[in-house]
């Protein structure tokens, strides 16, 4: 197992203009990481290419792997053009990674945020053809440097377990999996053991993400809670101090042989680097008590 540390959890120290994402290669090599998930947010490399020759540098200096790159896609498009265009976006991505030196990229297939009436298994059901074409299309183009693609359960749509698995069957490319996250499929109500069971088979990276639940009828007052898909409540938490239950969650994963980048992600209201810090500490120590 190696744990390693998306970029996105010390977002609030690059937005704040704290750090730089070359700086948080080196916070990760401080802080025991042994890899870097790249979410381009605060930052863009795909238009400044000398930032990512910048980055490829600074990773392979200090020995920090470059695991994963991620980014939002939509491919339900009102046009073919539309259509059409946002698959060359994706592909000036897939050059990106090749540039880099990076074998592994998650990427959306609708749109992040959707009204409450496009979260139905019909919207997937209705749009599967743009969803598959608009994949396998990044899958083929991908395969020419050795990248494998991956839809991850997030982004509302195609959240649960088996509508990942609807994706992945129907695309059916050998570079075409999931980058499973633990802590996604509350956001479909799905308990997060049932969805790890059953998508373990078919991940090539691993999220790790804990969250504070409470139930509909039980609304909290302050703090950056959000709505499920069928309206209950979540927060960020640190890895190991919410309500998902973790320790199980991981000897789930390492009884499945999986031995590949685990990646902390931390979105909780507590500091990020603090919270970053003690989430990759839990992580080590029930893969260790596992």
């Amino acid at each position: 197992m190696k744990i390693g540390l998306s970029t996105y959890s010390l977002l609030p120290a690059i937005k704040a203009g704290e750090m730089t994402v070359l700086d948080v290669i080196d916070w990760i090599k401080e802080n025991g990481g042994s890899h870097m998930e790249i979410v381009p947010y605060g930052f863009t490399l795909v238009d400044n290419l000398e930032l990512a020759d910048a980055v490829r540098e600074k990773a392979a200096a200090v020995g920090i792997e470059l695991s994963n790159y991620s980014l939002p896609a939509n491919f339900v498009q009102e046009t073919d053009a539309a259509f059409q265009e946002e698959v060359a976006r994706l592909k000036q991505h897939v050059d990106l990674l090749a540039r880099m030196g990076i074998r592994h990229m998650r990427h959306d297939v609708t749109a992040f945020t959707l009204p409450q009436e496009k979260m139905t298994i019909q919207y997937v059901e209705d749009n599967l053809s743009l969803i598959v074409e608009g994949s396998r299309r990044i899958a083929d183009y991908a395969a020419q440097f050795g990248i494998t693609t991956t839809i991850e359960n997030h982004g509302f749509s195609v959240q649960a377990s088996d509508r990942v698995q609807r994706v992945l069957h129907a695309v059916d490319r050998p570079n075409f999996k999931t980058t499973l996250d633990v802590g996604n499929f509350l956001c479909a109500d799905e308990a997060p053991l049932v969805g790890v069971k059953k998508n373990l088979p078919y991940a090539s990276l691993i999220h790790i993400k804990d969250f504070y639940v409470r139930p509909y009828y039980q609304p909290p007052t302050g703090g950056d809670w959000f709505l499920t898909a069928n309206g209950n409540y979540l927060r960020g938490a640190i890895i190991g101090h919410g309500d998902i239950e973790m320790r199980e969650v991981i000897k789930l994963i390492k009884q499945s042989g999986y031995d590949g980048y685990v990646t902390v992600e931390f979105e909780g209201m507590e500091d990020c680097r603090t919270g970053s810090k003690i989430g990759m500490d839990n992580v080590k120590r029930f893969w260790e008590e596992a």
